[in-house]
């Protein structure tokens, strides 16, 4: 059973950093592109960014220049630099990965069960 844990939750300060990681365990055939999303109270689930299997990244303009996204050399792994931290990243984390299984043609969603993040003073 695929199962996605993420791990590193807090409070920081504005201005403050944090790091997240995600990493897959189980049995399956590859990884695809992995990604971090947000949900703030009260707003829908937003992605933050995302690396493909081959490393190209994405990021939300909000997040540009302020958070890195990178992928671990088992590449089972994903990390999440996040600087500069604002009030407004306050938000649960969720890592998601498309993942194909043994046999499979198509890769299905998988989804970490979130990391409390909260930026205050």
């Amino acid at each position: 059973q695929v199962q996605l844990v993420e791990f590193g939750v807090g409070l920081v300060q504005p201005g403050g950093s944090l790091r997240l990681s995600c990493e897959v365990s189980g049995s399956y055939f590859s990884i695809n592109t992995m990604g971090w999303y947000r949900q703030a109270p009260g707003k829908q689930r937003e992605l933050v960014t995302s690396i493909t299997s081959s490393g190209s990244t994405n990021y939300a303009d909000s997040v540009k220049g302020r958070f890195t996204i990178s992928r671990g050399n088992a590449k089972n792994t994903i990390y999440l630099q996040m600087n500069s931290l604002k009030p407004e990243d306050t938000a649960v984390y969720y890592c998601n990965a498309d993942i194909t299984g043994w046999g499979k043609l198509r890769g299905m969603e998988y989804w970490g069960t979130g990391t409390l993040v909260t930026v205050s003073s």
